[in-house]
């Protein structure tokens, strides 16, 4: 069964593509960004929207245990275009 958070980040991932691909990104940089959102959205049970400073540091934390820096970097600036075209 399909949570609501999970239909309200489905919903936000799509905006969030269509943004991405409209800033004229390259295709990888568009799949490394959106990843991203998939990736923190099963960390946090698709409730990214309201994270805290604490909660955000504890996930890029955990993510540079099992990820390289350049992967860490490439889920934050993903994540921060999404807080800008989906904020709250």
């Amino acid at each position: 069964m399909t949570s609501p958070s999970e239909i309200k980040l489905k919903r936000d991932y799509k905006k969030h593509l269509q943004h991405l691909k409209l800033k004229g990104l390259q295709p990888k940089t568009i799949e490394a960004y959106s990843r991203a959102i998939w990736r923190i959205g099963d960390y946090f049970n698709h409730e990214i929207n309201d994270l805290s400073k604490q909660q955000l540091t504890d996930y890029f934390s955990d993510l540079l245990e099992f990820h390289s820096w350049g992967a860490v970097k490439l889920d934050l600036y993903g994540l921060r275009l999404y807080y800008t075209q989906n904020p709250g």
